[in-house]
């Protein structure tokens, strides 16, 4: 079993224990967690009996809030190495990673980055790296949103629809 499998479970368990008011805070905080994000938090509610609107919103509502935090985060890191570097001599070049999300960011844009990025990566990377690029807050944060509620009514109207039309539930 892997580290995520066990997260995912331990959060399971979490919510099955947890008085009922509490268990979208539980859902919230699970969102914010890389790799598990939105979409697994939505799972993990649904599955865990939260009704499915309340495990959608809590998820995307906890996923965005990290994102927001990591946002400033790295527009502040930015802030600080742009006004430190000042005039110097040439500059490093780019590594092939950089090449390629370079490549990548013009091809499909924030829009496209943002929304196609959670296949990938999760949504607090692609927020990092775009921001860190230099691609401006409110532009990221836009996009990130619409792809952090695109992907998380996603997977909780198929985990919905797989408990109720598949198993019975």
């Amino acid at each position: 079993m892997t580290a995520i499998e066990d997260l995912v479970r331990n959060f399971q368990e979490l919510v099955s224990q947890v008085p009922e008011i509490l268990q979208p805070f539980v859902i919230m905080l699970a969102a914010a967690i890389p790799f598990i994000e939105g979409e697994v938090a939505a799972l993990i509610g649904v599955s865990g009996g939260i009704n499915p609107v309340i495990a959608a919103i809590a998820a995307a509502s906890g996923n965005f809030i990290c994102v927001l935090f990591v946002v400033f985060l790295s527009s502040r890191a930015r802030t600080a190495v742009m006004d430190r570097k000042g005039p110097r001599g040439p500059a490093k070049p780019e590594s092939k990673g950089q090449r390629k999300f370079k490549k990548w960011l013009v091809r499909f844009g924030v829009p496209g980055a943002s929304i196609l990025g959670p296949l990938a990566i999760p949504t607090q990377f692609t927020s990092a790296l775009l921001v860190a690029g230099g691609t401006s807050r409110g532009w990221v944060l836009l996009w990130q949103g619409v792809a952090i509620v695109l992907w998380t009514t996603v997977s909780t109207v198929s985990m919905w629809a797989a408990l109720t039309f598949v198993v019975g539930v």
